[in-house]
This record gives structure tokens, sequence and C-alpha cells, in this order.
């Protein structure tokens, strides 16, 4: 390849005076070392493009994580057993609670009359038991002579209704008992009072909820992932989860894959026949499964709150990219992956 002629400068003489033009002789790069110079570098940003690509659509695209998790809690709904008049409440919004701790106490003076009455009629009915069964036991002693055989049945029959009588009045003094124990309404889990709105005076009604105990033993958290995802998620696998607000990563497992969503398409018509959607877009989303996470490891200084948004991660730190690269490998020697 010809290479370009060198350049000339104007050569000076003693005095001064320029007497032609002398050849450049200072050294230059060869045009083909810069050529192939430039084809590496291209070649190296083609490279880094096409793993950069690569690593951007295993991310976002095949790796089982979302963004789209949250966490849920168990709340208990207390409702009072019998209705009354709270008067004393002994608990304060977000006040953390035993299972067992009083919540609120129902007026018990209704429901003391009640034991003192069902008590007095126990007494009345086992006094009365007493005096048929004296009397049953001396007509069965005596002869056929001095009294009939339906006689000695009818004073018979008379204690067994005494008797009768007696377990009934028992039943009834237990269910005194056991409802004035329940003007003291207790918490059926540990955890935090949460919304309270009640106040000594209010009017307690049976079967209606007024107060809502946060169960702090059962948060969970719900990741909703992808279905194009869901090949890479298996029950047991492990979990790291991040908050929003914290850095620290939350662990877990995979407890369980819900195995059923909602679809427009499944309801049925005022006929009995599938109600299908004429419309059809040429954009098709992915559905978005839940996954039930439990929590294994709660790192100190994270508060868990139900609701909060949390990003899911499935799987060992780096696992899937040693997966991807593993793939890649396998793809071009022809030898096959194993699956886990």
């Amino acid at each position: 390849m010809a290479q370009d002629p060198p350049a000339e400068t104007a050569a000076a003489g003693p005095d001064g005076r320029s007497r032609g033009f002398a050849p450049d002789t200072r050294p230059r790069a060869p045009g083909r070392g810069r050529r192939v110079l430039r084809l590496l570098i291209t070649g190296l940003i083609l490279a880094c493009a096409f793993v950069a690509a690569a690593l951007v659509w295993q991310f976002y695209v095949t790796a089982p994580w979302t963004r789209d998790g949250r966490v849920r809690v168990q709340v208990a709904s207390v409702a009072p057993q019998v209705s009354g008049q709270i008067t004393e409440l002994r608990v304060a919004d977000n006040q953390t609670v035993k299972k067992g701790d009083i919540l609120y106490v129902i007026d018990p003076f209704d429901f003391q009359v009640s034991v003192t009455s069902a008590q007095a009629e126990l007494d009345n009915r086992e006094a009365d038991l007493q005096v048929k069964r004296t009397q049953a036991a001396r007509r069965e002693a005596l002869t056929t002579l001095s009294t009939s055989i339906e006689e000695k049945q009818q004073y018979a029959g008379t204690a067994k209704i005494a008797e009768a009588a007696v377990a009934s009045a028992k039943a009834q003094l237990s269910q005194a008992k056991i409802n004035l124990q329940r003007t003291e309404v207790r918490s059926p889990v540990s955890g935090r009072v949460t919304n309270l709105l009640l106040r000594p005076g209010d009017y307690a009604t049976t079967g209606t909820v007024n107060i809502a105990v946060i169960d702090t033993d059962s948060f969970w958290i719900d990741g909703y992932f992808e279905e194009t995802k869901m090949a890479r998620i298996h029950v047991g696998d492990p979990v790291s989860a991040e908050l929003l607000g914290y850095d620290l990563l939350i662990r877990g497992t995979v407890e369980s894959i819900t195995l059923g969503i909602s679809t427009a398409n499944a309801t049925a018509s005022t006929q009995g026949l599938p109600n299908v959607d004429p419309v059809y877009t040429w954009v098709r989303l992915a559905q978005r499964v839940p996954v039930r996470i439990r929590i294994d490891v709660v790192p100190d200084g994270v508060t868990l709150v139900a609701g909060m948004t949390a990003t899911v991660s499935v799987g060992a730190p780096g696992a899937h990219r040693r997966d991807w690269l593993a793939g890649l490998r396998s793809h071009f020697s022809g030898a096959a992956v194993p699956t886990p």
C-alpha cells in the first residue's frame, strides 16, 4: 500500500533566509495500525453492548423478581359475645397486647343477677329432686297390698322428671357464669390494637366487630409475578425482599403458589353460557400470579407494616445469572443444561 509522501518544510540558512524545502522526518503512526485499532475498539463495544443487552433481557424478562410485592398480615376482628354498655376500656390505640389480655369490660350487673338467679333455681330443683327421690323410694319399699305398681311407676317417673330439671338448672347456671365471664372481652391473639375507636359508654352488640388486633406473628409477603417467570419459581425456593425505605433485606421462603386467578371470560351469562369478550388486543400483557412467601428473618431496625411495598427476588443471589451463563455456554457448545 502506498504511503503518503513526507511533508516538506522550509529550511533556513545562516542568514535566516529560506533556502528551500526539506522533508519532515518526524515519526508518524502507520495507517494500517490505526485501522486495526479502530476495528478492535468497535468489536469490543459491540461485544459489551451484546452482553449488556443479554443481561438486561435476563434481568427484566426471565429472572423471577418483581417490584409488585405486598406485606400482608392476619387481623383478628374482635366482637363481643354478649351485649351491654362498655364500662371500662383497658387498651389504647397501637398498644401491644398478649393473648388473653382484657381489651374492655361490659357492664356485668345484669349478668351477675342472672348467675344468682340461676343458682337459686338450681338449689330449688335439687331440693325438689331430693323430695321426689324419697317419695319414690318409700313407694318402692311398700308391697302391692299397700300400693299399686302403677303408683310406684308414677313416683319413679316424677323423680326422673326432677332429675332432668336439676340438669337443666345446672346448664342454665353454667351459661349464666359463661356470660358473666364474657363481659371481659379478651384478645384472641398476641399483637397490636389498631384503629381503636371505642370509648367507655359505647354500647357493644353481640357479634358486631368493634376492635381489631393485628397478629404480629402472622406477617407474610405476597409477590405478584408475571406468568413468564413462573417456570423459575418453586415451593421451598429462598427469597429476598427489600421494602421501600429500607436497605436491609428480608429473608424468606416460597410457601405456596396460587393455583387460580380470575378471568373475565369465565363469567357466565344470564343463560349460563360463557361470556367471551369479542375484543382482542394485539398487545397481550402477562398475567400476574400471587406467590405466598413465608418470612424467616427480619433484620433489626426493619418494622413490618401490612400494605408496605416490597421488591421480591426468588432464588439465591447470583443464581439466575449463573443459570444464564450456563445456558449461554450450552448454546454454543451443544451440551444440555440440567434443570433444577
